[in-house]
C-alpha cells in the first residue's frame, strides 16, 4: 500500500516500485519489512534523481591536483521551499568532491511541481569550475558548504564557501559568497563576497537564512578560524534592503583562545527573534568538548545575547563495524528548524543513549525563543545501531520529521559498508513512526576523505504542503568505482509506509559517558578538526 500511494505523483514512480519489488523478491528486507529477513530493498519509496551527469573537466580549476578528485560525485545537498508556493523548490549540492576538501563546483536544480521533475539551473559562479573567470568574485579553486533559502516574495539566496589552497597555509585564501535568483533558481546573479581572507584566516560552515517575516532581511553566519590568535568566532553579515547591499562582516560571538565555533545556523521565530545556534568546541587540559549553544537577537542582529547552553554534544562518531574504518559523519554538527508556533528544534549525533557505545540521534526543543531547552531524547528507530547525519524539518501545522542514516544492515556484508536512509515523523515530539527511504547501499562507494567515507556534512528535508520530502545523497548500486548522486524522495504518509512505531527515549540513568567513550569523543573531535586547523 505504501508503494501504491504515490503512483499518481509521478510517472516515474512505477519504476522505483518495480525495482523495490524485484529486489524484495530476490532477497527481501529486514524483519520489519519482510518476514523472510535479510536487508531491505535498495529503494523503498519513489525517488527522483536531482543531480546531473558530470560535465566538468579534471583541470578546470587551473591548479595541479591536490588530493584525489572524484568525478561524478554529488554530495552534501541542501534544499529550500518557497513558503508562498510549496511546489517551488531549489536544491544545491557539491559537485565532484576532492578528497582533500571542497569540490569543483556548486550545482543547482529547481522544481515547480513539488519535486516530481527537476531542471538544472545556471548555477552561481562560486568557483572557477563553476564558471568564474580570472578577477571575478568567484575566482577560487574549490567550493563547499552550499546553503539556500527563499525570502518572502520568492527571491532565493545561495551561500557557499569558496577557497584556494590548504587551510591556513601560505598562499591560501577563502571567502563567503552569496548569490540571488529571482526566477526560482534557473539563473543567478554574480556573487557578492561577504568576506575575503588570506592565509591567516579560514571561513567555514556558512548558512544563510531569509527572514520569513520581512523580505528585506537576509542573514548569513559562519565561523572564521583565526590562525594567528588561535580562535574561531562566529561571524555575521546581513542585507536589510533585499540584497542591494550587505553589511560588513563582523564577529558576534568569540569563544576565546584555543576554542572555536562550528556549524552556525540562524533560525527566525514568528515574533522576529533571531537565534544563532552553533557548536562551541572548547579545549580544556588537552581534552576537547562540544557544546550546542544559542545566542539571540531581537533587533535584526545589531546586538546579541550571551550564549545559552542547549546541551552538551557527546557524539563519538561512526565507524565501519567490520574493520573500524571511519565514516565522515555529522559528529560535530547539528540541524535546526523552527515551527509556526515558535518552537525551535535541534537534532544531533550523541552517544549518551548507549552509554558511549555508539551514536544515536538526539532531539531537543525550546518553546521560549531559545531561553530554555528540553532534556535530549533519542529519536532514531533502531537504538541498537549507529545512526548519523540527522536533518530536521517542521510542517506549518507543527508535525516533526527527522532523516538520518544508520548501519542496522552493516552486519549483512563484510566487504561492503551497508548503509540505509530513514525518516521518522511525529505529531507530538514524543511518539514517532519510522519509514525506510533507501538502502542498503555501499558507503564505501562514497568519496573518501581523511575522516572517512563522505556523503556530506548535512542533507536536506522540506515540507512541500502535503508531506515531508527529503533530499539526500547515496551511493549508486552496482557501481565499479566511487559514484554518488542526490535524490529527492516521496515517502507516503506514515500510516501507509511506517515499519516501526516507537516513543522517544531518554538517556540512560548514568548519562555521563565512561572514560573510554569520552576519550574516543575527544579523539574524534581532534581528528575532525585536524584539516581545519593544521597549525
Amino acid at each position: 500500500m505504501g508503494q501504491l500511494w504515490h503512483l499518481h505523483r509521478t510517472g516515474r514512480a512505477w519504476l522505483f516500485m518495480a525495482q523495490a519489488l524485484l529486489l524484495a523478491g530476490c532477497g527481501g528486507s529486514d524483519d520489519n519489512l519482510n518476514p523472510g529477513g535479510g536487508p531491505p530493498p535498495y529503494s523503498a519509496v519513489p525517488q527522483v534523481k536531482v543531480s546531473q551527469p558530470n560535465t566538468l573537466g579534471s583541470n578546470c580549476d587551473g591548479l595541479a591536483a591536490e588530493g584525489t578528485l572524484y568525478p561524478g560525485t554529488a554530495i552534501e545537498p541542501q534544499i529550500a521551499v518557497n513558503a508562498m508556493n510549496r511546489s517551488f523548490l531549489i536544491a544545491v549540492w557539491q559537485q565532484n568532491r576532492w578528497s582533500s576538501g571542497g569540490s569543483q563546483a556548486i550545482a543547482v536544480s529547481s522544481s515547480v511541481d513539488g519535486g516530481n521533475t527537476w531542471v538544472p539551473g545556471n548555477a552561481p559562479t562560486f568557483s572557477r569550475c563553476g564558471g568564474a573567470g580570472a578577477g571575478d568574485v568567484g575566482d577560487y579553486a574549490r567550493a563547499s558548504n552550499p546553503w539556500v533559502s527563499f525570502a518572502p516574495g520568492g527571491t532565493a539566496y545561495a551561500l557557499a564557501l569558496a577557497f584556494t589552497g590548504d587551510v591556513l597555509q601560505s598562499g591560501s585564501s577563502s571567502a563567503m559568497l552569496v548569490s540571488s535568483s529571482i526566477n526560482g533558481g534557473l539563473n543567478w546573479m554574480p556573487p557578492v563576497a561577504l568576506i575575503q581572507d588570506g592565509a591567516n584566516f579560514f571561513n567555514d560552515k556558512g548558512a544563510i537564512t531569509a527572514d520569513p517575516n520581512d523580505f528585506n532581511f537576509v542573514y548569513a553566519v559562519w565561523d572564521r578560524l583565526d590562525g594567528v590568535n588561535n580562535r574561531g568566532p562566529s561571524y555575521f553579515s546581513l542585507t536589510a534592503n533585499a540584497n542591494s547591499t550587505w553589511s560588513a562582516a563582523r564577529s558576534i560571538y568569540d569563544p576565546g583562545v584555543n576554542n572555536q565555533t562550528i556549524n552556525n545556523i540562524i533560525v527566525v521565530t514568528p515574533d522576529g527573534m533571531l537565534i544563532d545556534l552553533f557548536n562551541e568546541i572548547d579545549a580544556v587540559s588537552g581534552a576537547s568538548t562540544s557544546h550546542l549553544k544559542a545566542i539571540r537577537s531581537s533587533d535584526h542582529g545589531t546586538t546579541w545575547s550571551q550564549p545559552i547552553l542547549v546541551a552538551d554534544m557527546e557524539g563519538i562518531g561512526t565507524a565501519d563495524p567490520n574493520n573500524q574504518n571511519g565514516v565522515r559523519d555529522a559528529v560535530l554538527l547539528f540541524s535546526a528548524a523552527v515551527g509556526a508556533d515558535g518552537t525551535v528544534y535541534v537534532v544531533w549525533q550523541d552517544a549518551r543513549f548507549s552509554g558511549g557505545g555508539h551514536d544515536g540521534i538526539a532531539l531537543s526543543s525550546s518553546h521560549d525563543d531559545a531561553l530554555h531547552w528540553s532534556t535530549p531524547v533519542q529519536v532514531n528507530g533502531d537504538p541498537s545501531v549507529p545512526a548519523f547525519t540527522p536533518t530536521v524539518a517542521v510542517s506549518p501545522g507543527g508535525a516533526l520529521a527527522v532523516t538520518y542514516y544508520d548501519l542496522r544492515n552493516a552486519h549483512s556484508s563484510t566487504t561492503q559498508l551497508l548503509t540505509d536512509a530513514w525518516m521518522v515523523t511525529s505529531s507530538d515530539g514524543t511518539n514517532f513512526t519510522e519509514t525506510h527511504l533507501s538502502g542498503p547501499f555501499d558507503l564505501q562507494l562514497a568519496p573518501l576523505t581523511p575522516d572517512g567515507y563522505f556523503l556530506g556534512d548535512y542533507q536536506g528535508l522540506v515540507y512541500t504542503g502535503t508531506q515531508f520530502e527529503p533530499l539526500y545523497a547515496q551511493t549508486n548500486p552496482d557501481a565499479m568505482s566511487v559514484s554518488t548522486d542526490v535524490w529527492f524522495a516521496f515517502p507516503p504518509p506514515a500510516s501507509a509506509a511506517a515499519v516501526n512505531a516507537f516513543a522517544a527515549q531518554p538517556a540512560l540513568a548514568a548519562a555521563s559517558l565512561p572514560p573510554a567513550a569520552r576519550l574516543r569523543m575527544t579523539q574524534r573531535i581532534h581528528a575532525a578538526l585536524a584539516h581545519r586547523t593544521p597549525r
